[in-house]
């Protein structure tokens, strides 16, 4: 996540200088703190969060729990974990409904911090749960306000209630109260009340906020912080905490480049939890909170679980299931493959996906670098063919290729490529799909699945060690011998590498998959 990347990057290096050493003395532990407090800083979070959080983690990683540990630096790194998800509000809190329909939504912030896009979002993401809100537009003083909640409403296919045009006419409390009867009236049960924000804690902000707030009695307020605000996030959210008060808090723009000390921040001193996070422009871009999940991606320890559950949401269960009998049936085509590419696209930028893996975060130029085109260009070729082509590339002579790469934009070098890689991937997956053990990239070669032990012990025993008669050239084989048997390396991702974090090369093969060399 870029908004943490200096931050994650700090932290990540603090413990590779640790991992060297097999015991830690009180100096190597102080010393860890004190560069763990700079990267904090650095990374703008509040200066009391920090002075909290280090002392925390000074004095257990100087007790019993370190130094009986089998690893010392791992069990930091732990301690570390610990604390970033306790200051991150400790366990996911999700949206409280009414028992009584509708529930009411408050929003509130400064000017500019993401709240009617959030609005969009939230009401996008509640459809999809069966949910059918309705959108208020009581900001009735931001110029074209109003028209900016209605195209952000049109977009995620809700209703909005805005019986005001906006521009400084119009009472954004009888609005508030008249959505929130409308939506009685015509069974919405979610009202998300989008009110007007400032470009400074100001006394009008507050008394109208406060106001809306007594004549709806909303069920949840949040408060919408922008992620790169800085330091000025705390003195932000205790002001609107005195002047409102607020239930739970939404980071926005936490896909931006700033240092993120804000979402460390905000959650420690208010005492209130962080529920969403926004993570893009789109109206997808909306994950709920778990700050366990966050604290990892933080130290770079990946986040496997939010992967997984983009990846329950994109796929269907039914159509995975006919693909893999399709794959068993060798009948996979090139049209099976685009529709999994297009089902790829509904969990969002492969960057994304890519980052969530433990590791990758040594690998930001490499992210930074992955063409995301690629896939466009993927498609537009396979779109360029004839069904029957798809069907069976098998048919795709000099002539055919060179109509599909003028078709599409590209050259007969890169249909070639497209259609190698796609037999290669389709073999691959065909030998999975048999319970066999495929070659995959960034492993090592991996053994035929029921190989006898007779045989196993009867290799073993063949390389027992050399035989030779001079002392310096059996030293040899016999060291030779020792690298030959290492097992292979390789993370449960088929990406290998060092500690399970994928290397350069691997990527590289992710890309060849979906692009051109």
């Amino acid at each position: 996540m870029a908004t943490f990347g200096t931050l994650s990057d700090r932290l990540t290096e603090t413990f590779r200088n640790l991992r060297t050493k097999g015991k830690l003395s009180p100096a190597d532990v102080d010393g860890t703190v004190r560069e763990i407090r700079r990267a904090l800083l650095d990374a703008d979070v509040a200066l009391a969060v920090v002075k909290d959080f280090t002392g925390k983690v000074r004095e257990r990683a100087l007790g019993d729990e370190v130094n009986k540990a089998l690893n010392p630096a791992q069990q930091v790194v732990q301690i570390v974990n610990e604390e970033l998800v306790a200051i991150l509000g400790g366990e996911q809190r999700r949206l409280e409904f009414a028992k009584t329909p509708p529930t009411v939504i408050m929003l509130a912030g400064l000017q500019g911090s993401g709240k009617t896009t959030f609005a969009g979002k939230l009401a996008r993401q509640l459809q999809g749960e069966g949910h059918t809100p309705l959108l208020v537009a009581a900001d009735l003083q931001r110029p074209n306000a109003v028209t900016q909640l209605q195209v952000v409403a049109e977009r995620a296919g809700a209703t909005i209630f805005a019986p005001e045009p906006g521009n400084g006419v119009g009472d954004p409390v009888k609005v508030s109260q008249a959505g929130v009867d409308f939506a009685r009236r015509q069974q919405h049960d979610v009202v998300i009340i989008d009110t007007a924000g400032r470009l400074g804690v100001d006394a009008e902000l507050m008394k109208q906020a406060s106001d809306i707030r007594k004549a709806t009695n909303p069920d949840e307020v949040l408060f919408v912080i922008d992620a790169m605000i800085g330091q000025d996030a705390v003195n932000t959210a205790k002001a609107f905490q005195e002047g409102v008060d607020f239930t739970g808090v939404v980071l926005s723009k936490l896909d931006g480049d700033a240092r993120g000390g804000a979402a460390l921040s905000v959650a420690s001193v208010t005492g209130r939890p962080i529920i969403f996070a926004s993570t893009g422009e789109n109206l997808e871009d909306l994950e709920p909170f778990h700050p366990d999940r966050m604290a990892s991606r933080i130290l770079d320890l990946g986040d496997i679980l939010t992967l997984i559950e983009q990846a329950q949401a994109a796929f269907d269960e039914e159509e995975a299931m006919k693909m893999a009998e399709k794959l068993a049936n060798e009948a996979f085509t090139l049209e099976d493959f685009l529709d999994q590419m297009q089902q790829m696209r509904k969990m969002g930028s492969m960057k994304k996906m890519l980052g969530m893996l433990p590791g990758m975060g040594q690998m930001k130029q490499q992210l930074d670098n992955f063409d995301e085109r690629e896939i466009d260009r993927t498609e537009a070729i396979i779109r360029s063919m004839t069904p029957a082509e798809r069907r069976n590339t098998k048919i795709l002579n000099g002539s055919r290729r060179l109509r599909i790469a003028k078709g599409s934009g590209m050259t007969v070098t890169d249909v070639n490529q497209l259609v190698q890689r796609f037999e290669q991937a389709a073999k691959m997956m065909k030998t999975v799909a048999r319970g066999g053990t495929p070659q995959i990239p960034g492993m090592g070669p991996m053994g035929k699945p029921g190989a006898s032990a007779k045989r196993g012990k009867k290799g073993a025993k063949g390389k027992s060690g050399s035989r030779s008669g001079n002392p310096a050239k059996r030293a040899a084989e016999n060291a030779g011998l020792a690298t030959s048997s290492a097992p292979a390396t390789g993370s449960g991702f088929g990406l290998g590498g060092a500690k399970g974090a994928p290397t350069e090369a691997d990527l590289a093969e992710i890309q060849k998959l979906f692009g051109k060399n």
